[in-house]
């Protein structure tokens, strides 16, 4: 296995703060869902890894939450809840528990298309310092903001990160903290392809950042954020148990991609799409896939595999990663909850899976989009 090597605006932004049921199991009748008319989102309590005993295929064990519109990240807190965003509402939501609050509103936030509020990550020492980081589509641009989280309320917003080519499409968007401690920031090239190749441009990029926002120590090139390039839109970001950083790409006609991330490699878009690039220039992904299959969107590692979502494959695919990367995936769920764009590890080693159906794209049911608890 292969281990991973190794704008500052002082201006404000103000967040203005705003202020159920599980899925039946085996031999339970099920309970009327809840129609569209509900006035907001609701959670539930659900079976925890107790419930059973561990199986060879995933299993939708319950549901955290309905009723959400295109819920697109996912932060744990140390409590065990989650901060969940909406891509089209710019809302925050604290999940968990059985309950599903409001806790916030990004104003700057603008939807369009695949824009609008992305990712979220809570700073590794979020216990001291209560911060919160978001990705979200502005007037001008893609950036990354910090605020904090306290007393069930996100306070003000300052941008760290700007300049980040947006469109209605390829805007990228997850962000996680490495093991490292830096913050890894996904960027599409905002359909413009030869963004990906611009070293100039923070477009189809993975940049890696500090909480300030300032390009991070033993990155490529000291004074940029740029970590890798050659990317067309990544939406998928997870660190295995060895440090290494995978990611997940869409691709245009052809071939959707898993990337093993390593320091300074070029992904190769525009000039190769899946497999078979200039290997002195560009990197292959580790895995591929037709796009009809897939469609990557979120990405999260538990014990050994890596799961990932597909939307318009409608899917998540479960890859080990401790084997022949290419033979041994496999897909779950096929078609039956619809997209599927978001999988985040659970503190308690259950998955988190949002469903996208309600992005414009899907055929929602009466309780999406939701957010299934998945058993790996």
């Amino acid at each position: 296995m292969l281990r991973l090597a190794a704008l500052l605006i002082v201006s404000t932004f103000v967040l203005v703060a705003c202020g159920g049921d599980r899925e039946p199991q085996a031999g339970e009748t099920p309970e009327p869902a809840p129609t569209r008319s509900t006035p907001s989102p609701t959670g539930s309590t659900s079976p925890s890894e107790s419930a059973g005993p561990a199986r060879s295929s995933p299993k939708v064990i319950g549901t955290v939450a309905r009723n959400l519109e295109v819920p697109w990240g996912i932060a744990f807190l140390p409590d065990g809840t989650a901060l969940v965003t909406e891509r089209d509402s710019g809302r925050v939501f604290q999940v968990g528990r059985g309950k599903v609050d409001e806790v916030g509103r990004v104003e700057e936030a603008e939807a369009e298309g695949e824009a609008g509020l992305l990712g979220i990550a809570a700073s590794p020492s979020f216990e001291r310092d209560r911060r919160v980081f978001l990705y979200a589509t502005a007037a001008q641009d893609n950036r990354v903001f910090r605020t904090t989280f306290e007393n069930g309320r996100l306070g003000n917003l300052r941008p760290i990160l700007t300049g980040i080519p947006k469109a209605s499409n390829h805007d990228g968007g997850r962000i996680i903290f490495g093991p490292d401690g830096w913050l890894y920031v996904a960027t599409g090239e905002a359909g413009q392809p030869e963004l990906a190749q611009d070293m100039g441009s923070l477009g189809g990029k993975i940049l890696r950042v500090g909480q300030d926002g300032e390009p991070a120590e033993g990155n490529p090139d000291r004074s940029s954020p740029i970590w890798t390039a050659g990317h067309r839109n990544v939406q998928g970001l997870a660190f295995d148990h060895e440090g290494n950083l995978w990611a997940s790409e869409f691709g245009q006609n052809t071939w959707d991609e898993l990337n093993l991330i390593q320091r300074g490699l070029n992904y190769g878009w525009p000039e190769v799409e899946g497999k078979g690039g200039d290997g002195a220039r560009f990197t292959d992904p580790q895995v591929q896939w037709r796009t009809e299959d897939a469609s990557p969107s979120g990405l999260a590692f538990v014990r050994d595999r890596l799961y990932l979502g597909a939307l318009r494959g409608e899917r998540v695919w479960r890859i080990d990663v401790n084997e022949e990367l290419a033979s041994n995936d496999k897909s779950f769920f096929v078609g039956e909850y619809g997209r599927m764009r978001t999988v985040v590890a659970a503190p308690d080693g259950n998955l988190w899976v949002t469903t996208s159906n309600r992005d414009g794209r899907g055929d929602p049911t009466d309780s999406d989009d939701r957010i299934l608890l998945v058993r790996p």
